[in-house]
């Protein structure tokens, strides 16, 4: 039987599956979705070894694909020619003739009319003639990530991150307004970048993150990986990234003390691919710190932590790591910045702590209340079900690509989808 699914161009910075961080967790879902509506056409980069080995899994939601092996070594290395062309460094990072030759390739043999670009620097891939429908899913405004990064560096990083920061705004700018919608995975940093580009701003939307309930589910049974000992307080990402390794120096070195001076035994572990020689430093201190590095699957790790702790310092959207953990009913203490956006009461569904004490106190009195900590994860789960399903939040994405294009000169048809969508998801918690 012929597929009469329309053809679809989804272009991504790192390969899609399998979704075992923050951005292949938001990418792999929206490939889903999109599967079931279109006939996927994929580009992408890989830039582990360990994921080249899952290129042939994306047949099951791809027609077609293109991965691109990047080093990135090397790549950081050549994205230096920014400063020559006075351009943000993450665009040659992520620019590559074979890639760009496959778009337009399969653009015009496909007759594709619709594309999804996920993060903005892949936004350099979507000027070209035929596509009728462009959508820009930014997940964060990643130039205020980078400006953010300045306060905390000395000269010359300082300057570069600074650096990076104007000329990354400046291609968001630009290709936010060739594009006929910008999604960000919160109302928070929907309205940093329209304060950022008023011009575009009637364009610009919110498809919230979302989270795999069945797979991150109290129901499951697993072993504990924890030796005997005291309490466990767990902190799971991608430990080469940088906001993750801020925020496990800072919990470990500033607040553990704090909570460790009250309860000896208690103990923090680190779980996640690729720790940073900062991490791995952190165990070697003999402070109670534990770094896993790569798990097969962080549900035990999750399942048997006393709490979860999302120490935070830079963060922007959503953050899966604390979405999971409220799945399988994990209580949960967060920084306000990871906090900003959440669906989730403080005091009820999670701990929000302002300062390090602060932190440390929400963590121990948790550690001291049994009956407290099962009732907060409890209401976590409570919270995830009724606020975060994958489903609910991508129905903004499929309303922007049913959508008849706009007659030339105006784009009222983008902002009125959004607005309905945003209108009909789930109610949040205040």
């Amino acid at each position: 039987m012929e597929d009469s699914r329309p053809p679809l161009l989804y272009l991504t910075h790192r390969i899609p599956y399998p979704p075992n961080k923050g951005d292949k967790v938001r990418s792999f879902n929206i490939l889903r979705q999109l599967a079931r509506t279109h006939r996927v056409f994929l580009g992408c980069f890989v830039d582990h070894p360990d994921d080249k080995q899952h290129i042939p899994a994306l047949r099951k939601w791809c027609e077609h694909s293109c991965v691109v092996p990047i080093e990135p070594g090397i790549r950081r290395i050549a994205s230096l020619r920014g400063l020559l062309r006075g351009e943000a460094l993450s665009l040659p990072y992520y620019r590559s003739p074979r890639l760009r030759a496959w778009v337009r390739r399969v653009v015009i043999e496909h007759g594709i009319r619709s594309a999804v670009a996920f993060s903005g620097p892949m936004a350099q891939y979507l000027d070209l003639p035929g596509l009728d429908r462009r959508v820009i899913d930014f997940c964060d405004v990643d130039s205020a990530k980078w400006s953010q990064y300045a306060s905390d560096r000395r000269w010359p990083m300082s300057w570069l991150y600074r650096r990076e920061g104007e000329r990354l705004l400046a291609f968001e700018r630009a290709s936010a307004a060739r594009c006929d919608a910008s999604l960000f995975v919160t109302e928070a940093e929907a309205d940093l970048f329209r304060g950022a580009a008023p011009e575009i701003s009637a364009r610009v939307g919110v498809m919230q993150n979302g989270v795999d309930a069945e797979y991150f589910s109290p129901e499951h049974r697993f072993e504990s990986p924890y030796p005997p000992g005291g309490p466990v307080l767990v902190f799971s990402g991608a430990m080469d990234y940088w906001p993750n390794i801020d925020a496990v120096t800072w919990f470990a070195r500033e607040v553990l003390p704090r909570i460790r001076a009250e309860q000896p035994q208690v103990r923090f572990w680190i779980v996640g691919m690729n720790p940073a020689p900062a991490v791995q430093a952190l165990a070697a201190e003999g402070s109670g710190v534990v770094v896993t590095g790569t798990v097969p699957d962080v549900r035990p790790f999750l399942a048997h932590a006393q709490v979860v702790v999302a120490p935070l310092r830079i963060a922007r959207g959503i953050q899966n790591k604390v979405l999971e953990a409220m799945a399988m009913a994990r209580p949960v203490v967060l920084t306000q910045a990871p906090a900003a956006g959440l669906a989730a009461q403080n005091g009820r569904d999670c701990e929000v702590a302002a300062d390090e004490a602060d932190l440390a106190a929400r963590v121990l009195g948790l550690l001291g209340d049994d009956a407290r900590r099962a009732r907060m994860g409890e209401a976590a789960l409570d919270c995830v079900l009724r606020a975060y399903s994958w489903s609910a939040h991508l129905r903004v994405l499929d309303g922007l690509l049913d959508v008849q294009p706009p007659e030339p000169g105006g784009q009222e048809d983008i902002p009125t989808v959004i607005g309905e969508l945003a209108d009909a998801a789930p109610s949040q918690v205040a």
